[in-house]
């Protein structure tokens, strides 16, 4: 059956007027858009359609149809069948990949939450690999060969690294924090100091957080000074918890005083309330020997008496997204029996990434070589400066004009909500575009293959070498030719 388009022709009806003027164009401009079948025919789209007849004479339609309402809209000319071939096959190639997939990111964002974050160490990607393609004993007591838990494979490792009692793992930060008060706090209150109630990822809230819990949120202090005698004013009878929540993705200066994990406590341990600190990103190791901001580590806040901490396992650990919580044993074990931890547990994907980053950190330095995360946050400038000069070589060398291209110093970001404070100073290369806008080549560049994401500064676009990967500078090459050249 021959495939046309359907276009009603009122001139050849009796008693219709033709119609005259700009509405008559656009009539004529309809009947000169070719047939489905035409398109199809075209020679650029005869291996398509050998491929897949029916995905190729879907992008031929949708290619039709999109220039059948910009006719009727805009009154113009249709292009000439070779451009709607070549643009319905484009849709075809496009069609073919899958919807998430790899980008180069010259950002310089090493945390970056639009492009998935952490990238994970070798080991955790055989591992993933492993437990993907073979079956696992995933929930088997090998020893007995009876049922077991899951969480047995990543809690001996956070008990030994961290230095708590025990330890449970769910599927992001956010669910590990909305369970643990859940588990320990629903119809009672949670005091938290007011600069403490901070905004997270997606726009939740912590009191938004605490209140879906279950939980009643005391707030105490101001937004830039609270002291112990707030918290301690605060207490009642139905308070179940004393909340320190760490402003990973924020700060707070000038004239300001917090209240120490110490202080905090101590005020607990008086009263006999437990103490919970949602640390946000979460770091095993101190980077400050690496010119990074101090951050409280892991082992520190569990040395220093808090009685619950979570953290995020895709930030600055390094792994995969995950919600770790680490602790006393008794409140633990009464989270790990809340109903919502089996809507919140995570899979044997995450896990098998978690052990093998967890593994590295048993030796800091070997986690500092092999935790991706850690080792683009401590890149040497001089490093990321023989990069530039590289990539800028290969630069000069393409057939690239119509833009401007220099080496300059910039500044990193750690990203993700974490050390908001760090400048990371690397080094980048500036292409200034001489025939269209910034955001236009930056456009361009995000629309390849593969996609190259960048930022804009000022009237150029950069490119950060501190998140890209080696062996990506000749891509970026061929993508930045593929634009300019």
């Amino acid at each position: 059956m021959t495939e046309r388009n359907s276009v009603d022709n009122a001139e050849g009806k009796p008693g219709v007027k033709a119609m005259q003027g700009p509405a008559h164009s656009s009539r004529e401009h309809l009947r000169s858009l070719p047939a489905v079948h035409e398109v199809l025919q075209h020679p650029l789209l005869l291996d398509a359609a050998s491929r897949d007849r029916t995905l190729a004479r879907d992008c031929v339609r949708r290619v039709l149809q999109k220039w059948r309402e910009r006719i009727l809209k805009e009154n113009t000319e249709p292009p000439p069948l070779e451009d709607l071939a070549a643009e319905a096959m484009a849709l075809f190639s496009s069609s073919g990949k899958p919807s998430l997939r790899r980008v180069i990111n010259a950002t310089g964002v090493v945390l970056h939450t639009n492009l998935g974050r952490a990238l994970l160490s070798r080991p955790a990607v055989e591992a993933v690999q492993e437990c993907a393609t073979r079956y696992t004993n995933l929930e088997l007591d090998l020893e007995t060969g009876e049922r077991g838990s899951r969480y047995t494979h990543v809690v001996e490792l956070l008990r030994e690294i961290t230095g708590a009692e025990a330890a449970l793992v769910v599927n992001n930060n956010a669910a590990a924090v909305f369970l643990c008060l859940a588990a320990l706090a629903s119809g009672r209150e949670a005091i938290v100091s007011r600069g403490e109630l901070v905004e997270i990822g997606g726009s939740f809230r912590i009191p938004e957080v605490m209140a879906q819990s279950g939980a009643r949120l005391v707030e105490v202090g101001t937004t830039n000074k609270t002291y112990l005698a707030d918290y301690e004013r605060a207490i009642t009878s139905e308070t179940a918890l004393l909340l320190k929540v760490h402003p990973s993705n924020y700060r707070i200066l000038g004239f300001t005083h917090q209240v120490s994990t110490k202080e905090l406590v101590e005020l607990g341990r008086k009263y006999n309330i437990p103490v919970m600190e949602d640390l946000g990103s979460g770091s095993f190791l101190d980077l400050s020997p690496y010119g990074l901001p101090g951050e409280p580590t892991v082992q520190e806040e569990v040395a220093a008496g808090v009685d619950l901490l979570t953290f995020s396992g895709d930030k600055l650990l390094g792994g995969p997204q995950a919600g770790i919580i680490v602790g006393r044993e008794d409140l633990v074990r009464l989270i790990a029996r809340h109903p919502l931890n089996r809507a919140l547990r995570i899979d044997k994907l995450t896990l098998a990434a978690l052990e093998a980053t967890l593994r590295a950190y048993r030796d800091p330095q070997r986690a500092r070589e092999e935790v991706p995360t850690l080792r683009l946050l401590t890149l040497p400038q001089e490093e990321l400066k023989k990069r530039a000069q590289k990539l800028y070589r290969l630069l000069s060398r393409s057939k690239v004009s119509g833009a401007e291209i220099v080496m300059v110093e910039t500044v990193s970001q750690a990203g993700g909500g974490s050390l908001p404070l760090a400048e990371l100073p690397s080094w980048g290369i500036m292409i200034k575009p001489l025939d269209r806008s910034p955001a236009r080549l930056a456009a361009e560049l995000r629309q390849g293959e593969p996609p190259v994401l960048t930022r804009l500064q000022g009237e150029a676009v950069l490119l950060d070498l501190r998140t890209v990967l080696p062996g990506e500078e000749v891509e970026i090459v061929r993508a930045v030719a593929r634009v300019l050249g």
